[in-house]
């Protein structure tokens, strides 16, 4: 890859980044799959939890519900709970319900580009494409959650830390 653009300074590993809404989402999903109950948990007390902005949070829990991903409960007792289990959650439903299609180019979708019929390296793009949206398929809330010792996510018994947790530890 190579570096440029406004966002890149020689300081920095340039990088290939998601937005920090989807970085977000995965947090607040993380903290509702790391719950052990069935309760619904309201935007305020999701917001205290993993301090992001409580707008910010309310966002991003509306469109998680609008595509299925959480449920939206209502009433005094209201709030949102993941719709499946997290190991039924993989990292790229979240990326493509909050990003949209998972690829580095447009040459997966027809007619993006003014080069798609004479261009060399089309195909090769598809592929990486697809190699790309595979593994992220193959990665679940769960294990973002809780790593395995077999998962990449980290070493034998790495588990996951509230964020709340973090906080008052660097206090």
């Amino acid at each position: 890859m190579v570096p440029y653009g406004p966002r890149w300074d020689a300081g920095e590993l340039p990088m290939i980044r998601m937005s920090k809404l989807t970085d977000y989402g995965i947090v607040l999903l993380a903290e509702l799959g790391s719950q052990h109950d069935a309760a619904p948990h309201n935007a305020r007390e999701l917001s205290l939890r993993t301090h992001l902005p409580l707008p910010v949070v309310s966002k991003l829990l509306k469109a998680l519900a609008r595509e299925g991903v959480l449920l939206s409960h209502r009433g005094a007792k209201g709030g949102y709970s993941l719709s499946r289990q997290p190991e039924q959650i993989s990292v790229a439903e979240v990326i493509r319900v909050l990003e949209g299609p998972i690829a580095l180019t447009e040459c997966g979708t027809p007619g993006l580009c003014a080069q798609e019929q004479l261009c060399q390296v089309r195909t090769p793009w598809q592929r990486i494409n697809e190699v790309i949206r595979d593994a992220l398929s193959h990665v679940t809330l769960a294990e973002l959650i809780a790593p395995t010792a077999g998962s990449r996510g980290g070493a034998p018994g790495d588990s996951f830390v509230p964020l709340d947790r973090v906080a008052r530890a660097s206090s």
